[in-house]
């Protein structure tokens, strides 16, 4: 797991304390590093990739960060090298402009991407990678992560995110999810991408997936 003492990486240990973890994360490892991250990847059958450096790069930033991208790429490749049969990326909800979105329509894995900022588009750079990665036969499954914090609490509306509440993605959802995606016997045509969010009144995304997660919590409830 890159990543793996930031938020989301914190929140899937929590939740799944029986899986076994080789946490690769800042000062001592860098997803930059790639023979590396090759090596500590070696034997490991699935690889969660959450390594991101949003002080450089964030759907705030005017700029894209090339050792987000270089990061991406080597943790491509070495599950590919060391066969690890399955990656995990974290992806974002920044991939869609929810600026544009109205509903009632939900929005779903399969519409065409429309990032909101240039974060949004390196990470429909990354899903596009995984998908060139699926034809060499690497399980790949993006997570267009919402909103998951610290608090494992809704935030409160504001006037940057007046979605908020309908964007809450819990810890246990959260867990709950990783979980059945390392569970499945296979992942279909070697590539899914799935919206990490609560079951929210009024969330903007559909849940649909092919690993049979269904999210429990409702920021409504909380």
């Amino acid at each position: 797991m890159t990543g793996a003492e930031g938020i989301i990486g914190k929140a899937i240990r929590q939740q799944i304390p029986e899986y076994s973890y080789t946490c690769f994360d800042l000062p001592e490892n860098d997803a930059r590093d790639y023979q590396k991250l090759s090596t500590a990847m070696k034997g490991s059958d699935v690889a969660i990739h959450l390594a991101w450096n949003t002080q450089t790069e964030n759907w705030l930033s005017d700029t894209i960060d090339p050792d987000n991208i270089a990061m991406t790429l080597n943790v491509y490749r070495a599950a590919q090298e060391t066969k690890t049969r399955r990656v995990i990326m974290a992806s974002s909800i920044h991939a869609n402009d929810l600026r544009e979105w109205r509903g009632p329509r939900l929005l779903s894995p399969s519409d065409t991407p429309s990032p909101d900022s240039l974060y949004g588009a390196n990470k429909v750079f990354m899903e596009a990678l995984g998908r060139l990665y699926a034809k060499k036969e690497l399980e790949v499954v993006c997570i267009r992560f919402m909103g998951i914090n610290s608090r494992d609490k809704p935030a409160e509306p504001s006037e940057k995110d007046s979605l908020a509440r309908e964007k809450w993605f819990s810890y246990r959802d959260c867990g709950n999810l990783i979980r059945s995606i390392v569970a499945a016997s296979a992942v279909p045509d070697n590539f899914a991408i799935v919206y990490g969010v609560s079951n929210n009144t009024g969330r903007p995304a559909d849940v649909v997936n092919p690993f049979g997660w269904m999210p429990q919590d409702n920021s409504s409830s909380v």
